[in-house]
């Protein structure tokens, strides 16, 4: 029958601080190019040009240039290229990506005050993985998820880097504890896929009635992943000019987090002799949730009186995060060996009654990095203006914090920062620098032909890795040890906008891509696996190495937007 443990409820007396790892918060670090057509179709290179509500999260003096009251909506598709569809997520989905108001009140001859609110999909999740390859033995050494598990537990202490197993009576399940001699605290580095492998698979009392854990190694891999959700920013703003010459903006962002993420990653197993025995498949549904709130700041000068040049200025403070991470995992293990093996039973079918599952939620604060910015602006006439935008912001500079238990005056829970997991976040990202170009020609006043160009550096310092021996919360509650590192972004961008008295109507069409080089699981983990000894009567320790087959892939999407636009 199938059996889960509630890992969350049995530590949390033991361990009250939570947090989430490195690359699991990095999914709520940055953003997509989104917004109004017009500003996708310039490459988002709008910062110092302005007059487009969606510089309202950039630089939000942007909104100081508009003169008249606005208001526009925004909606398109995404597609993907190059995947299959999985978990009943399609490649091609439709979007509502944009929605807000300018309310411009004139308070001088060239002085304006504007009131703004924007809703816009900061990030959007869709997003489809398949992979699939061979392990490549190494010095006539395989690997296996099942293989790191037992790597770990003969660390035998999370100072080591693994955890000492040991039974525990209460749930009847091996546990991973901080060092042989306690048995009251369970080792960070034992993960939840740890848990469900030592127990569905490394330990076999049937075959194995002497107690001693095994570890096979795997013949390939499959990977399948299905990532939905999105990030929504609501912004207010207040913005304004003086003399048409010096714009400036003060923007509050509310942000709202809702990711989603199913996973199935399926390892053939092989004996000694190189002959398959059976698949065991680590299926897990993980969600992160919550809100988070900033506050942004800009300006647009035009240093010369007679020239219509801008310099544009931006900063935007961290973002302060409240999220809730959740997941339900699940192992099935489709071989002859383990404690929750089920082919010897014809009664169950191919994906089986007899698995493990564990299932956890928890709460953490998780604290992005600043975010600075620099453009410029140029008008020629009313036919054809040009944009650039620079912007830099530290990824490793992020900080995570986890509840200790402790409670102040008003009788709210304190934080501390985990400080092993954002030194791992210190060392495995790193600055981001993000460039943007853009132009709009006006072949008629009521006409508009937009091209951009976006770039945007890897946020993944040179061999990055999810660690999972650190001494962290996080890495305790990761209910998976894959990872993506991705490389440089390019983004190709081109719009149309045509404007009828109030109304307007714009179009734009995204193209990016970027590369991504999938990860199984660590692969920097050497570990000894008892003596061997030689025909001259030499004994020596015999060590083994799991060493992952990365596999590169190409992300590329398509976006089509439109928006709608009314100016009274």
């Amino acid at each position: 029958m199938k059996r889960y443990i509630a890992m969350a409820a049995l530590t949390v007396a033991l361990m009250p601080a939570a947090a989430q790892d490195t690359y699991e918060n990095a999914n709520v670090l940055g953003g997509d190019l989104n917004g109004t057509a017009r500003y996708v179709g310039m490459g988002g290179a709008m910062e110092a040009l302005g007059a487009d509500i969606s510089t309202i999260g950039t630089n939000p003096a942007g909104l100081g240039l508009f003169r008249h009251s606005h208001v526009s909506l925004s909606a398109g598709l995404v597609s993907q290229q190059g995947m299959n569809k999985f978990d009943n997520l399609s490649k091609t989905n439709m979007s509502f990506d944009q929605g807000g108001f300018v309310w411009a009140d004139i308070v001088g001859d060239e002085s304006f005050l504007n009131f703004s609110f924007n809703y816009h999909k900061s990030r959007n999740f869709d997003r489809l993985i398949n992979v699939h390859n061979n392990f490549v033995r190494h010095n006539d050494r395989g690997a296996s998820l099942s293989k790191l598990a037992f790597a770990k537990s003969t660390k035998r202490s999370d100072t080591n880097g693994g955890y000492d197993l040991g039974y525990n009576t209460k749930t009847n399940t091996w546990m991973g504890y901080r060092n042989p001699q306690e048995n009251s605290q369970y080792a960070y580095p034992f993960t939840q896929w740890d848990y469900l492998y030592t127990n569905a698979y490394n330990v076999d009392d049937v075959n194995n009635p002497e107690g001693d854990f095994l570890f096979s190694d795997a013949h390939d891999y499959y990977f399948d992943e299905a990532n939905r959700g999105w990030i929504a920013d609501f912004d207010f703003n207040l913005s304004g000019n003086f003399d048409q010459r010096v714009f400036w903006g003060l923007t509050f962002g509310f942000h709202s987090v809702n990711y989603k993420s199913f996973s199935l990653y399926d390892e053939m197993l092989v004996n000694s002799n190189g002959d398959d025995v059976g698949t065991i498949q680590l299926e897990d549904d993980h969600r992160i949730e919550g809100s988070g709130f900033d506050v942004k700041f800009g300006l647009i000068v035009r240093p010369v009186e007679d020239s219509p040049f801008r310099v544009g200025l931006s900063v935007s403070t961290p973002t302060w995060y409240t999220l809730t991470s959740k997941n339900y995992t699940t192992i099935f293990n489709n071989t002859y060996t383990g404690e929750y093996e089920h082919l010897l039973d014809p009664a169950y079918d191919y994906w089986g009654y007899d698995d493990l599952s564990c299932e956890d939620s928890f709460e953490y604060k998780y604290v992005t990095p600043w975010k600075f910015g620099l453009s410029l602006g140029h008008t020629f006439e009313s036919y054809l203006a040009l944009g650039a935008s620079y912007e830099y912001s530290d990824y490793g500079a992020a900080s995570t914090r986890g509840y200790n238990g402790s409670f102040d005056y008003y009788g709210h829970e304190n934080t501390s920062q985990d400080r092993i997991m954002t030194r791992d976040t210190e060392n495995k990202l790193t600055g981001v620098h993000l460039l943007k170009v853009g132009a709009e020609f006006k072949p008629d006043p009521a006409l508009a032909v937009r091209l951009g160009y976006n770039y945007q550096t890897t946020a993944y310092n040179k061999d990055a890795f999810r660690d999972t021996q650190l001494d962290s919360p996080g890495v305790y509650f990761s209910s998976t040890p894959d990872f993506v590192n991705w490389d440089d972004t390019h983004r190709i961008t081109c719009g149309l906008g045509y404007k009828y008295e109030g109304f307007s109507i714009d179009l734009a069409y995204q193209y990016s891509i970027n590369k991504g080089t999938f990860h199984p699981f660590q692969s920097n983990l050497e570990f000894q696996d008892g003596y061997i000894t030689y025909d001259n009567g030499v004994t020596e320790p015999y060590y083994e190495t799991c060493i992952a087959t990365p596999t590169s892939f190409d992300f590329k999407r398509h976006q089509v937007l439109l928006t709608l636009g009314y100016t009274f």
